[in-house]
């Protein structure tokens, strides 16, 4: 009774009508508008692939397949910011192509930056017609691919069922919102052509969504959407009386922009983190960087810590992408202040910051790049490394001051005894200075590749075998099939290594052993008289003694997917850490078929 009573007041409160005026306000702001020469591919629910169009008058128009081949594919994949072409797509539909035939005949050396700099006929001198539209697909940068599967996101509510139909039925309907998009061309009298539906909404529900405004007497609203994101919006809308939303990859960012300008908090925050699973897929980084620049303009902060979490433990192959270059102050300055930023070692982060200086040719202040350096950790840096410091650095006499008093901080570190040190007023142990971050150099890291499982051996036993279990010394028999039990037959990932006990100059001599295992399942957890809860697990344990009680081992594991990119970080708890899988938990950020290989770092402090 309770649920009929309250789907009759709702039906009451949807049928009132209230008058008034119109709204309207533009969903999504474009950082620019299309300029003379710029190219997209367009038709296609991939960004690196569809069909050319080129925008020339105030109109994107279409490019002619006649002559096309890969020397004009790199050109447009290149103008798009991806790595290369991968092929030329002839007779593909990418859905009807509308506005004219730009470009025909067009011959490119595969070397220039832009289509328009190839030679051609002449705009809009062409015999094609739209069947002739060429197409391009651009190498991403990686072989990693995310199918465009669908995610069902509920947050529903219990009247979540009966409001869909309400929405879907229409009646009672009260509110109009006129979404619209525009084409990108312009029309005669110079305004942008615009395409567009009309949506009936209910005031009631709306009303908890301010933007609309259906508090102020308003009967409707004009939204502008890009025109990509055009057909989510009626899902979106409908998200708002159900609470239920189903999401692509192709949508999510769609999704995701209507529910940070409308302040449907839970939605964004759910579709955001869809985002990390397409962060491996560009080799080049621009993607990653232009979604962190998204999350700082949508205020969504999970999405901006997962974007710079996946630069900071890829830190080395964005330091080698086309990315690098153009990487925002903002986002370097973030990266230099955390500890977990994967990097070799110390030095190597001083010189890369030194050539994103040196790269960007003066326009950056003498202030913004004394403040980058500060954040370097002088006293991380080998005692050697820093003698050569001054001979060596390119920005060394542009702040000499700097780098003196770093260098004397980190001289001292290195070869002043702890407690001579805690005596010193400048000295302070919870510096980050004084932290490690995750080096991956020699000597504090050792690589163990994924341990395959191991494979039952046939062999032949007495029928006595065949209908019981028998453990040997080294072997158990069941079912005709041998297994490897005790140590001397584990098949184990293992690796020994050694490091000093710290970095500093000190004890450069002074030496710890570790043994790094993988273990697959109980019997080789066992078989080094341990209890592991999930498999895999991972084990970094010190061989010998120490006796040095100031210093704390914060040691990881990092997770390398296909050899490309690092996926998962994870402590060691009591020398274990357990490995997250696709399979059992999620990861950080996706990799397919579980193809890891495993880096075991050693990270001492002081404490």
């Amino acid at each position: 009774m309770l649920i009929h009573r309250n789907i009759h007041t709702l039906w009451l409160l949807l049928l009132l009508h209230v008058s008034g005026s119109a709204l309207k306000f533009n969903l999504f702001k474009r950082t620019s508008d299309a300029q003379e020469g710029d190219v997209r591919l367009f038709g296609s629910q991939s960004a690196s692939e569809g069909r050319v169009e080129i925008y020339h008058d105030g109109k994107w128009g279409t490019v002619c397949d006649d002559g096309w081949d890969m020397a004009e594919a790199q050109v447009v994949c290149r103008q798009l910011h991806f790595p290369g072409a991968k092929s030329v797509v002839v007779g593909k539909e990418y859905g009807q192509a509308s506005g004219p035939i730009w470009l025909d005949d067009i011959t490119c050396k595969g070397t220039e930056n832009h289509l328009t700099t190839c030679d051609f006929k002449g705009w809009g001198v062409t015999d094609c017609t739209h069947k002739e539209d060429v197409g391009v697909i651009c190498d991403s940068g990686t072989n990693v691919t995310i199918n465009n599967s669908t995610h069902s996101l509920d947050h529903s509510i219990s009247l979540s069922g009966d409001l869909g139909q309400i929405f879907d039925s229409g009646d009672g309907c009260d509110f109009q919102i006129t979404v619209q998009s525009t084409t990108g061309n312009k029309q005669e009298d110079g305004t942008s052509e615009m395409l567009g539906t009309t949506i009936c909404a209910h005031k009631m529900i709306l009303s908890q969504f301010p933007l609309f405004n259906t508090s102020k007497g308003m009967t409707s609203v004009t939204v502008n959407v890009d025109q990509s994101c055009q057909p989510h919006f009626t899902s979106f809308i409908r998200y708002l009386y159900t609470h239920k939303i189903d999401v692509t990859f192709s949508s999510v960012q769609c999704i995701h922009s209507m529910a940070s300008k409308f302040g449907v908090k839970q939605l964004m925050e759910d579709t955001g983190r869809l985002f990390t699973k397409i962060l491996p897929e560009d080799t080049s980084f621009h993607t990653q960087l232009s979604l962190h620049k998204y999350a700082v303009e949508t205020g969504d902060l999970v999405l901006q810590e997962n974007c710079i979490q996946y630069l900071a433990w890829n830190y080395q192959n964005l330091t080698r992408s086309p990315a690098w270059p153009h990487l925002p102050v903002e986002v370097i300055g973030a990266l230099l202040a955390r500890s977990d930023l994967v990097v070799p070692n110390e030095y190597f982060l001083l010189q890369t910051v030194e050539s994103w200086i040196l790269e960007k040719d003066n326009s950056t202040s003498l202030e913004t790049q004394a403040d980058l350096l500060s954040h370097i950790r002088f006293p991380m840096i080998p005692a050697e490394t820093l003698y050569e410091l001054e001979s060596n650095s390119s920005l060394y006499s542009t702040h000499k001051n700097m780098y003196r008093e770093n260098m004397l901080k980190a001289l001292q570190f290195n070869v002043l005894l702890f407690n001579n040190l805690q005596t010193n007023p400048n000295f302070n142990k919870e510096d980050d200075d004084y932290q490690p971050r995750i080096y991956t150099s020699d000597p504090w890291s050792t690589t163990v590749e994924r341990p395959k499982d191991t494979e039952p051996v046939r062999t032949h036993y007495p029928s006595s075998y065949n209908r019981r279990r028998q453990h040997g010394y080294g072997y158990g028999y069941d079912y005709g099939y041998i297994y490897p039990t005790a140590s001397p037959y584990s098949q184990a990932a293992t690796k020994s290594f050694s490091t000093p006990v710290h970095n500093s100059m000190i004890f450069k001599d002074k030496k710890i052993r570790w043994e790094a295992n993988v273990f697959k399942n109980k019997r080789e957890c066992s078989n080094k008289g341990l209890t592991c809860e999930s498999f895999p697990v991972a084990r970094l344990a010190p061989q010998n003694h120490l006796s040095q009680n100031n210093i704390l081992f914060r040691n990881r594991l990092l997770m390398m997917c296909q050899g490309k990119y690092i996926c998962q970080v994870q402590d060691f708890k009591v020398n274990l850490a357990h490995i997250a899988v696709n399979s059992t938990q999620v990861l950080a950020y996706p990799c397919p078929d579980d193809q890891y290989t495993y880096r075991f770092v050693v990270r001492p402090a002081y404490v």
